[in-house]
């Protein structure tokens, strides 16, 4: 047995078969269930693929995506996750710099894949009743036999995880199984990480009964993540196919989840709009973790004050990193967001010189050891982000700008390719739409710059507001006492609903293009 997803899924389906695996609505299968459905795709897709070779999936939450991406991993595939909102031109460009030969879809996205299909995707796999000619049905695919004969797997097998970022296309984060397996957890958090696989399961074994749940979409490297590591404690992960905050609730009391994964304010304001304004049964709750995207303090502290008995915690990491820091008590975009670093993770703040700087001073947030490496076809990219210091030490530079506290935490400004110079000064966007959300009157909002002949760029928002009766004096008072003059935005953009990825991270160009 290596650390590698599929044979530690395999011994926990020998160890713990008859537990519940996972819930999607009506549909559950157990750990022994699940495995037996993965294997019967599986010798269906070695017929069609070969080890190595990249799979998409181009589905909703449900049995069918955890089974479709077991079923990958077993036959020595490399699963490609994709987005389900994007249109045509968009899936052109994925299916092709993935270079996918296989894909798994829903067929109410037939029109999208026929129009985005390209000369090397060879294979198609349908959910659903779909009108492409050659595309497989999945229930076909799932019949036959269940026997886990695969060859071998290697734990420096390739698994990769499409971001899509704040800005740019899409890029293939490429990771090895047993350093995805350690950075993301490797169901064991907070404590000396594991040494055998074989120790993995003995943990999950022995583990009692836990219901987690992600609310954000199996597309999303979190929610996959968060799937894993669910497993790794031999835990129910519970989900809903697509996001909807009163959905997610009534999941919560149905299934009596104790753990939710959210990806933050995106999903957190819905949330605490549907704890007010619904009569739902949260008390299994525990656990609220938000990770992958900004928690502001207004939003987090809204939702405390709705669950006074929840535990509400705030990752900081990425999809080349894994699971980084945590924040501390106080920590927020509009005071600073400061988080205690993983004790397991090697992190740093370093100089241009890849040094570490000393307290008081700004850097990069860089971490080392288990780490991606690299980003698929990209080595210009690859070479920028995956540096190598003067001592022969791989850092991955994340790009978010910090400074070290006396203390040893870290004070994280924000992104600094989003960073706005504004006259010399800088204005880090995160901290802008912290304070916007705080205003009672603002749903949603995006902060970029914008040129300027005098200052060379400006602050400007895009805001989604909830009363009509808005304005931009509200909003510039509201700032004015919370922050610097030169931070306040010079100008607003009210729209009727404020566009984020499927992840809740901000879109900067559609925010700029709002202005156009």
């Amino acid at each position: 047995m290596h650390f590698h997803h599929a044979d530690l899924f395999e011994g926990l389906a020998d160890a713990i078969g008859d537990r519940t695996a996972v819930v999607c609505g009506d549909d559950r299968a157990t750990y022994a269930e699940l495995d037996a459905a993965a294997n019967r795709l599986a010798h269906h897709l070695a017929g069609h693929v070969a080890p190595g070779e990249h799979v998409g999936i181009h589905l909703y939450n449900g049995l069918e995506y955890v089974t479709a991406l077991l079923a990958i991993l077993k036959i020595r595939a490399v699963p490609v996750n994709v987005n389900y909102r994007y249109v045509a031109a968009e899936l052109r460009y994925l299916y092709d710099d993935s270079d996918i030969v296989a894909l798994f879809y829903a067929a109410e996205f037939d029109d999208r894949v026929a129009a985005a299909r390209t000369d090397r995707l060879r294979h198609l796999i349908a959910v659903g009743d779909s009108a492409i000619a050659d595309a497989v049905p999945y229930g076909e695919a799932i019949t036959g036999s269940a026997d886990r004969d695969f060859g071998p797997r290697d734990g420096q097998d390739v698994y990769i995880i499409y971001t899509g970022g704040t800005t740019g296309l899409p890029k293939g984060v490429l990771w090895t199984h047993e350093d995805l397996f350690m950075a993301f957890g490797g169901g064991n958090p907070y404590g000396p990480p594991h040494t055998t696989p074989e120790g993995v399961i003995e943990q999950a074994r022995t583990a009692g009964p836990l219901t987690m749940m992600a609310a954000a979409p199996l597309m999303h490297g979190a929610a996959q993540m968060g799937t894993f590591i669910a497993f790794w404690m031999g835990a129910t992960m519970v989900y809903v196919p697509r996001f909807e905050a009163d959905a997610v609730l009534r999941a919560i009391g149905r299934e009596k989840v104790v753990s939710i994964t959210i990806t933050g304010d995106a999903m957190a304001v819905p949330l605490a709009d549907a704890l007010e304004t619904g009569d739902h049964d949260v008390s299994s709750l525990f656990v609220l973790s938000s990770t992958g995207a900004i928690l502001t303090g207004a939003v987090r502290d809204r939702l405390q004050a709705l669950l006074p008995n929840v535990m509400i915690m705030d990752s900081f990491g990425s999809t080349e990193s894994g699971y980084t820091a945590s924040a501390v008590a106080g920590s927020s975009p509009e005071a600073g967001l400061k988080y205690q670093p993983n004790p397991n993770a090697t992190m740093a703040v370093l100089d241009g010189a890849l040094r570490p700087v000393a307290p008081g001073e700004m850097g990069v947030v860089a971490k080392t050891g288990r780490i991606a490496h690299g980003y698929y076809k990209d080595p210009a990219k690859t070479a920028e982000t995956f540096v190598t210091d003067a001592d022969g030490v791989k850092w991955l530079l994340t790009g978010d700008i910090a400074r070290v506290e006396e203390d040893g935490t870290i004070r994280v400004y924000g992104r600094g390719s989003q960073c706005i110079n504004t006259g010399g000064e800088k204005v880090f966007p995160e901290e802008v739409e912290a304070v916007l959300k705080g205003h009672p009157g603002v749903f949603d909002a995006v902060v970029t710059g914008l040129p300027d002949d005098r200052w060379g760029h400006r602050v400007a928002a895009v805001v989604e507001p909830r009363t009509k009766d808005l304005t931009d004096a509200d909003l510039d008072a509201h700032c004015r006492e919370r922050l610097s003059g030169y931070k306040v935005p010079r100008q607003y953009a009210f729209v009727d609903e404020l566009v984020r990825s499927p992840s809740g991270k901000a879109d900067y160009r559609w925010a700029r293009e709002q202005f156009a």
